[in-house]
């Protein structure tokens, strides 16, 4: 069967035309005649089978007539990441280059006002995250109230990244009478109660049997020792004809640790991760499929739905813990019938998720013996160099700070309250004479005020009485004072903080003495 058979436009067809393709697959053989009829479709296919074009060519069929409204899309497509939403638009743009569509982006890490003013002036398809498009729902700055099509694409992934609830706020916010395409790789359980609850009488399509790989990928496994990883990825790496790589990582600090060990030992290499600037993500991708960048090191933002032609390997660095994006990874390869290869680099520790995947996929991967291959002195240094690093980077952080580099903050900080101690520093009697007596009462001196001026004449000293508070110098440090409680011989007072040149008036209070006997 051939596109022109499926009941599209011709303006459609010469697009497709222009961008190569004859032939459609079996998920768009079967999926765009549904969809022109205005059926609700559940679609189920594997990635890299053509889910995209499936639904992007019969969208531009349905939307080649009307106009949209301000703020008020015509379509909605949803998509879990934004490289994925990227990719979607672009679609639009290759097979839509012959209408008069008009589409917004709405993804994070991009200003808000370029997609308000696209909003504003009206878009026929609107391709989203869920996160960006909530926020800018509960803004005001976009109304779903005339949504006649919805498209939710990858829907186990939206369900993996914890999107369920917010795609079930759109949904309710939307016209319950719509068309609804659903498409996912898998099916779980709450998969299948998402498709109860959005779809109508849906005509499901199921081309390939849930998380199967493609035939087209060799797949290998390749057991090596943990600190052997690296090296095995660069034996691999020279030894195989590679085109164009994706080497995988589970997290995406160890996506950074491969980059920079690959980018060391001369491979052409980039990087792509979640916590990326969306700018920077965008620009790797693309220097990546214009062939500038030869291997990609990359978390599993890039396992779904990226379409970049000509993939010749896929590297699993890490195994998957879950073996749903064992298939994701390597269907990035193998795709339009083109073969590729995968190799997964397993230590002992991986047991039980090769044992997972090959339950799933319904086969033992084989292994492949690597033949002996040896760092050189130089290259252990440096491993070992960068491992004592972050072992070192860790501590640091689990320490908070607390050793060597806290040492000078720590003196400048005492510096100003030491500084502010000095110069509130004031004294006052002793306890026993901060207790008002009758004479103080009376303004007179008190009999051990009159002994302490008796002393400290008696030393050559100013008596402290003689000469009014306010004219001591303020941060002048007084001779022979001690912290508080330890008074001198002699009746001394000891130095008290943070009372200024006034003593409070709740210190004066007569206190009243029990009565003793004799």
């Amino acid at each position: 069967m051939s596109f022109s058979e499926l009941g599209l436009k011709p303006e459609i067809l010469r697009a497709v035309e222009d961008a190569g393709y004859t032939t459609p697959t079996p998920i768009q053989e079967q999926a765009i005649p549904y969809v022109l009829q205005g059926r609700d479709v559940l679609g189920i296919a594997q990635t890299g089978t053509g889910k995209t074009a499936g639904f992007t060519l019969p969208l531009i069929e349905v939307l080649s007539t009307g106009r949209a409204k301000a703020r008020m899309p015509r379509s909605l497509i949803l998509e879990p990441t934004r490289e994925l939403a990227a990719q979607v638009a672009q679609n639009f743009e290759t097979y839509g280059k012959y209408e008069k569509l008009t589409y917004a982006l709405l993804i994070g890490g991009e200003r808000f006002e370029e997609q308000i003013r696209k909003l504003d002036r009206g878009v026929d398809v609107l391709i989203a995250t869920p996160g960006r498009m909530l926020d800018l729902f509960e803004r005001g700055k976009v109304l779903l109230a005339d949504v006649k099509i919805l498209v939710i694409d990858e829907a186990d992934r939206m369900l993996d990244m914890g999107f369920i609830p917010d795609i079930e706020r759109i949904v309710g916010k939307l016209p319950v009478i719509r068309q609804t395409l659903f498409f996912s790789a898998t099916m779980p359980p709450e998969i299948k109660r998402l498709t109860q609850a959005f779809l109508s009488n849906p005509k499901q399509i199921a081309v390939a049997p849930p998380a199967t790989a493609a035939e087209s990928v060799e797949q290998f496994l390749v057991k090596v020792g943990r600190a052997d990883k690296r090296m095995a990825l660069r034996h691999l790496l020279n030894s195989e004809d590679v085109k164009n790589a994706l080497v995988f990582c589970n997290r995406k600090r160890d996506v950074g640790i491969v980059f920079r060990s690959l980018q060391r030992h001369g491979f052409d290499v980039g990087q792509l991760h979640g916590d990326m600037v969306q700018s920077v993500r965008t620009e790797t991708l693309k220097n990546f499929k214009a062939g500038e960048v030869r291997i990609l090191v990359c978390s599993d933002v890039a396992a779904r739905g990226l379409d970049i032609s000509g993939l010749s390997h896929v590297f699993n660095f890490d195994v998957p813990v879950h073996a749903e994006d064992y298939i994701h990874r390597i269907g990035r390869t193998g795709r339009a019938g083109a073969s590729g290869r995968a190799f997964s680099i397993a230590t002992a520790d991986d047991g039980k998720f090769i044992a997972a995947i090959a339950k799933l996929v319904g086969m033992q991967i084989p292994v492949m013996e690597l033949e002996s291959f040896a760092a050189t002195a130089e290259e252990e240094t440096a491993e070992a160099s960068e491992s004592r690093d972050r072992r070192r980077g860790r501590r640091g952080e689990r320490s908070g700070g607390r050793r060597g580099r806290a040492a000078p903050a720590a003196e400048e900080s005492r510096a100003p309250v030491e500084a502010a101690v000095e110069v509130a520093r004031v004294e006052v009697a002793p306890e026993a004479a901060r207790v008002e007596s009758p004479a103080a009462q009376r303004n007179e001196p008190s009999e051990s005020g009159q002994r302490r001026r008796s002393n400290d004449k008696s030393r050559g000293e100013k008596p402290r009485g003689e000469k009014p508070r306010g004219e001591k110098p303020r941060g002048e440090k007084p001779r022979g004072d001690k912290p508080r409680g330890n008074a001198r011989p002699g009746g001394r007072e000891e130095a008290v903080i943070g009372l200024g040149d006034h003593t409070p008036a709740f210190l004066l209070r007569p206190v009243k003495r029990a009565a003793t006997g004799g």
